[in-house]
């Protein structure tokens, strides 16, 4: 196909990302930004594989066949509690295609090593490096997701000290793959060694309560990994898309840090470690049962739910819209807080929520409810922890101090749903428990609403 046709395409494409993320920005057209933005993805492959320079189609037929059965399958298989581990699978594979694509692009015809520019060699270097470290940071990631690996910080004794000493192996190798050709050889193997150990020490001492600002960043390195590539081969449409996903990514990173009032540098390099123990947390378990729950509710005129990932493993989101609709017909106003870094991806509360099609006006941002959780009659916490730990405002000692919270415990009954009194996915003991106005229902959380939605309907 003509270049400059190809260039034409490239344009339209570009335009449609652009597109497709805005209408991304708000639920009631996310579909349709997504619709939109796959396919111009589609267009941009086509056009693509349609260049003069792609010669032979054999080995990319397999992987796109074998890439669309593998994808096909697993997005129809996983559940939404799995949806932060595929997400985490998806950057680390965005990172190692970066990888591969730029290792290959040493090997260019007409390329070889001495025979590219600096420069493209610094862009080869970047996706190799920046694949490498997305690669296995996201394999880390999705291993404390789905708990093959614990999800508390992993910090080892000298862990800063070893990853500056590979850090700077790294860059040194890199400059001298860069500025000696006759070196490429075994610089590119260093390289590619150092930055998937770089990835694991980048993320191993990050703890569960940080993973929502994790996932967020390796999204956003794998699109820098992808620009780099863009840049490495000549391709416009993987330049923009990269660096598309990259500023995305980059900015929910620092939305994601504001929440949890901490800077970047803080969650990437002290693992979110106590500088002391944290106070031991002892008091009285008060249960409650679905009955006397549904008494109190029946009397509340303000109802505030506060979802977290329990929900999702409990698959409860549509028997609490049920209840909601429920208070809602019974005269009480029903509100839904949305805590920034609640479950465990970015936005994770708000898919499921919007998958019972709770009324997207009833969730409140946590600034918002915390105004006015004093006038709150029952709050009622559908398995989060972390998010509404007063440990996190209240004990220095606390891991997660410092952490804006949903503060539940200032409402004037606290209902909190969970299996047992086990920690959060930060391994913190929460106070909130034992507080006076809380009450534990305990048992699965949807068969707990689904006890209560009866006892309205009797």
């Amino acid at each position: 196909m003509n270049p400059e046709i190809i260039g034409g395409v490239y344009i339209v494409t570009a335009a449609m990302f652009i597109y497709g993320l805005k209408r991304l920005g708000s639920p009631a057209t996310a579909v349709g930004g997504n619709l939109i933005s796959s396919i111009a993805m589609l267009i941009a492959v086509i056009v693509t594989m349609l260049s003069l320079e792609i010669v032979d189609y054999r080995w990319i037929a397999v992987a796109m066949v074998l890439g669309s059965i593998i994808g096909a399958v697993t997005a129809r298989r996983v559940e939404m509690t799995g949806m932060p581990e595929m997400v985490a699978l998806f950057n680390g594979s965005g990172g190692i295609a970066s990888l591969l694509v730029g290792w290959a692009a040493l090997y260019s015809p007409g390329g070889g090593f001495g025979g590219l520019s600096a420069f493209t060699m610094v862009t080869i270097v970047l996706s190799i490096l920046i694949g490498g470290v997305t690669f296995t940071g996201s394999l880390v990631a999705w291993a404390k997701l789905s708990e093959r690996l614990g999800s508390g910080a992993g910090a080892f004794a000298g862990q800063q000290f070893v990853s500056l000493l590979v850090l700077a192996a790294l860059v040194v190798c890199s400059v001298v793959m860069v500025i000696l050709p006759g070196w490429t050889g075994p610089m590119v193997s260093a390289v590619i060694l150092l930055s998937l150990v770089l990835g694991v020490l980048a993320v191993i001492p990050i703890g569960g309560a940080d993973m929502p600002v994790v996932i967020s960043l390796l999204n956003s390195y794998s699109g820098l990994a992808a620009c780099a590539a863009g840049f490495a081969i000549n391709n416009t449409i993987l330049i923009v898309a990269g660096a598309l996903v990259g500023a995305a990514g980059i900015i929910l990173t620092n939305i994601m840090c504001r929440a949890m009032n901490r800077s970047l540098s803080h969650v990437l390099f002290s693992g979110f470690t106590a500088t002391g123990a944290a106070t031991k947390v002892e008091g009285e378990v008060k249960p409650i049962t679905a009955d006397d729950a549904f008494l109190i509710l029946e009397a509340a005129s303000s109802v505030v739910m506060v979802p977290g990932y329990g929900m999702a493993v409990a698959q409860a989101q549509h028997v609490v819209r049920e209840l909601g609709e429920l208070l809602e017909a019974n005269g009480a106003e029903v509100s839904y807080a949305i805590h920034p870094v609640a479950g465990r991806m970015p936005g994770h509360m708000n898919v499921l929520l919007a998958e019972a099609n709770v009324p997207y006006d009833q969730l409140v941002e946590m600034e918002d409810i915390n105004r006015r959780i004093e006038n709150v009659d029952v709050a009622i916490v559908i398995g989060a922890n972390d998010v509404v730990n007063p440990a996190a405002r209240e004990d220095e000692n606390s891991p997660i101090y410092g952490m804006p919270i949903i503060n539940v415990d200032y409402a004037r009954t606290v209902f909190v749903l969970k299996r047992s009194m086990a920690s959060g996915f930060s391994g913190v003991d929460n106070p909130l428990f034992f507080g006076q106005n809380t009450r534990m229902l305990f048992g699965d959380a949807k068969a707990s609403l689904a006890s209560v939605i009866a006892e309205f309907k009797s």
